[in-house]
């Protein structure tokens, strides 16, 4: 992956949130070889898309898609995947690009069902004219669109009841880990980092809700007060240090190989409360963009986190 400034990052984040890099912890997410397969009837229809039989042969050219697809057993039916899914390991990663997708290099695969973040270079129809079918997943907001792009992926692809179970397992998961945190008279802040331009994610971005569901405060908040920014503001290294976070979550720990002692190093961080208490956590830079099945995995990083500081 090559790397990109922290503005078209948080760009990619709010708009496409194409990964970053891959060396993250391995989830039970991913069906084993063999498992078995739902019994679904086509043709099938969701939203405009309409399928007469099941998809052998899926492009994804979102990383989040990829890691659903694989996650409900669709991995064997994906025969191409764009540059940036390098997860799980197995995903047929080509130079393929969801940032600047390119019809006939897609076409060439000769696709029964493309899966994109976002309509960029106005792919959908160029790919319609082809008869191609194309399914949408754009950035999530909430956990509920995660959940019902997997399901959705799980209509489309022939397998409702393994992303039944995959969503259902998610939901779990996520109820446990928050049921498990203290409670706390006073919350604790946190400032998320995306690059070390100092751009971060408000409350209102699907990242920033996974803190909330954590009870932490966001100290961007008041720099996006008024949404202009997408929720993706550039703060300022006056800011941080006068709003001196309990947490600093790095985002940028592989794109800009950043973390705590170059955190500590910046002029004037040195006192803030998350370095002086060890409490600079460096995120994988993966699981923090995706909005796939892993954002367990991203949640459970900032609850480990937080439970080690006494309520």
């Amino acid at each position: 992956m090559s790397r990109r400034t922290p503005r078209l990052l948080a760009a990619t984040l709010a708009v496409a949130a194409l990964a970053l890099g891959a060396c993250a912890e391995k989830t039970d997410d991913t069906p084993a070889a063999g498992s078995g397969q739902s019994t679904a009837a086509f043709p099938v229809t969701v939203g405009d898309v309409t399928l007469d039989k099941r998809p052998e042969k899926i492009v994804s050219l979102s990383p989040s898609a990829t890691e659903m697809l694989f996650s409900i057993g669709a991995g064997p039916q994906v025969i191409a995947a764009d540059d940036n899914s390098n997860y799980p390991p197995e995903a047929p990663k080509t130079d393929l690009s969801g940032f600047q997708p390119n019809a006939e290099a897609i076409a060439a695969k000769n696709p029964d069902l493309v899966v994109i973040s976002d309509d960029r270079n106005k792919i959908v129809d160029q790919l319609g004219k082809l008869k191609i079918p194309v399914y949408l997943t754009p950035a999530a907001t909430t956990l509920d669109d995660t959940y019902r792009q997997i399901t959705d992926l799980g209509t489309l692809t022939g397998h409702p009841d393994e992303a039944a179970d995959v969503t259902q397992r998610m939901r779990d998961d996520i109820a446990k880990l928050v049921k498990d945190l203290p409670q706390r008279s006073e919350k604790l802040t946190y400032y998320h980092e995306l690059g070390p331009e100092l751009y971060s994610v408000t409350s209102k971005t699907f990242i920033g809700s996974l803190y909330a569901m954590a009870g932490l405060e966001n100290i961007a908040d008041p720099a996006d007060a008024d949404g202009r920014n997408g929720g993706y503001p550039q703060l300022s290294q006056e800011v941080i240090v006068k709003a001196d976070p309990d947490f600093i979550f790095l985002a940028d720990t592989k794109c800009c190989k950043q973390g705590p002692d170059t955190v500590k190093a910046r002029s004037g961080w040195s006192g803030l409360t998350a370095v002086k208490n060890n409490q600079v956590v460096a995120l994988d830079d993966d699981i923090a963009s995706r909005w796939g099945p892993r954002v367990v995995d991203m949640l459970r990083a900032i609850v480990d986190a937080v439970a080690k500081v006494p309520a």
